[in-house]
């Protein structure tokens, strides 16, 4: 949960009628046969280190799922699959609770034990069988490439802080670049095919794997967007679906993109807050002056970086670390290390950086169109660099995805109020990486088909992860009796949590 969208940063209308026609064989069953668990490697999980522990709690299976669904008896290709292990039968239990942590990109095959060891309720967990997945394209599910560089992996996945429109032009060079290689790799011919409307299929074919008549399902951040299509494509398949952070009905399309900028504005006045009553680390004594630090040192360490930390990768940092509260102090002794010349904190390396950049890229690019001329995003620069001038100028910039193949399978999904009433939506009110704008879009899109619940805090992540018990109470009451608010609910801020 914490690697979902910063990854983007630290380092760097169709209806399900049509969409069926379009597919045909996207909802076949594949028979409960199929699934043959057997303990979890240390290596289960994609972003897992060679020192990694094993995953006891876990067992692992594999699914063959077709690569293009129109083709349903064309090329297979394989879908990796975790459950966590349960300690005795339950009475309780009612069926599959299938989750996704975010990204795109990111694995989820251990989402599961995450799930687990960070407060998931003992009786959410006797009520499903949890289960997680590598999303195609990632991890041990088909993974793809890009051939990125070792160069281009630490660029990141957004571009510079444009400042310029000469900016811009420069770094289309680089995005071209991109494209062109994860276009020609070993693995292009899955790109037309690495979609969410393809990840929500193979959703279903784990449903039915596992022979289960409906699938409830726990998603956040990206995820948000995935239970959203899964809930339009096959309505009557849906139990209980929770969603939490959420993208707009977008997606992660260029408008979620530029979005991003919009979420740092709202999460920073928590660290300013937080930096200003904290005078030890000599970044202000107010939230203004420790927001003047920011451009600041932004604008220093894109002169002379600092121990190997520019100002592209000082903001994406900052931003990464705004996703949780616990991060804050950390936060604060890298800037004041920077302020001084010390070497700041050293990062984490993210495993699988090239793999998950490149699942990334598949995914949003292939999703939906976004921009394509070079003026376009020198347009879009100079507004956002003036409306959230914090992030506005590397968020609105021109990706991959202004160069991506034409080819197109199907449209994007609409995300629509077609079906059961059957959706949560859990929120913040100040998530960086999936604003409260987009998520009341999805709410409104939606229509009678969802209720959502807001908790008044910070950072990103609602259940189990936040500390708002009113909000995650809600996710628990609904999941193991299926009870939801009869109203959207606003929970207020629950200090000291």
């Amino acid at each position: 949960m914490r690697r979902t969208l910063p990854l983007a940063l630290a380092l760097p209308l169709v209806a399900t009628a049509v969409a069926s026609t379009t597919l045909p064989g996207a909802s076949a069953a594949a028979t409960p046969d199929t699934v043959q668990w057997g303990p979890c490697s240390k290596k289960a999980t994609s972003d897992a280190s060679d020192d990694a522990p094993d995953l006891p709690q876990l067992e692992c299976a594999t699914l063959d799922v077709p690569l293009d669904y129109r083709k349903p008896e064309g090329r297979q290709i394989e879908i990796a699959i975790s459950r966590l292990v349960r300690e005795e039968p339950s009475s309780q239990r009612r069926g599959v609770l299938l989750t996704n942590p975010g990204g795109p990109g990111v694995s989820g095959l251990g989402y599961p034990a995450v799930l687990a060891a960070s407060g998931l309720p003992k009786k959410v967990q006797d009520s499903y069988d949890v289960i997680g997945f590598d999303t195609r394209g990632v991890g041990r599910s088909a993974p793809v490439t890009c051939d990125l560089t070792p160069e281009q992996q630490a660029r990141g996945n957004v571009a510079p802080y444009a400042h310029t429109a000469a900016d811009v032009a420069k770094e289309a060079k680089n995005a071209r670049a991109v494209a062109e290689q994860c276009a020609t790799s070993k693995t292009a011919s899955m790109l037309p095919h690495t979609t969410t409307a393809n990840i929500a299929r193979d959703m279903d074919r784990i449903r039915a794997a596992l022979g289960e008549p409906k699938l409830s399902y726990l998603g956040a951040s990206y995820g948000s967007y995935l239970g959203s299509v899964y809930a339009t494509l096959f309505p009557g398949r849906g139990d209980r679906i929770v969603i939490d952070s959420n993208l707009g009905p977008g997606g992660y399309d260029y408008t979620a993109m530029r979005a991003l900028a919009r979420g740092l504005e709202d999460r920073f006045p928590d660290f300013a807050a937080f930096a200003a009553a904290h005078p030890e680390y000599g970044l202000g004594s107010t939230p203004g002056q420790v927001r003047a630090k920011y451009f600041e040192l932004a604008k220093r360490l894109e002169t002379k970086p600092v121990h190997g930390m520019n100002g592209t990768l000082f903001r994406g940092i900052t931003f990464d670390r705004l996703y949780s509260d616990a991060n804050m102090t950390v936060l604060a002794e890298m800037w004041q290390a920077l302020d001084t010349g010390q070497k700041p904190p050293p990062n984490p390396p993210i495993p699988n950086m090239e793999n998950m950049m490149a699942a990334r890229f598949a995914v949003i690019c292939g999703d939906s169109r976004w921009p394509e001329t070079v003026r376009e995003y020198q347009r879009n620069v100079a507004v956002d660099r003036q409306r959230y001038p914090m992030l506005g100028g590397a968020t609105a910039s021109i990706g991959p995805c202004a160069f991506w193949p034409e080819e197109r399978v199907e449209p994007p999904v609409r995300i629509g109020d077609r079906g059961p009433s059957n959706v949560l939506m859990v929120q913040n009110t100040r998530d960086p990486g999936t604003p409260l704008s987009g998520a009341r879009k999805l709410r409104k899109a939606l229509g009678k088909r969802a209720t959502m619940v807001t908790a008044d805090q910070g950072g990103h992540g609602v259940y189990p992860f936040g500390g708002n018990t009113c909000a995650k109470d809600a996710v628990t009451t609904y999941l193991t009796t299926g009870q939801r608010p009869s109203q959207d609910r606003a929970c207020a801020a629950e200090p000291g949590k």
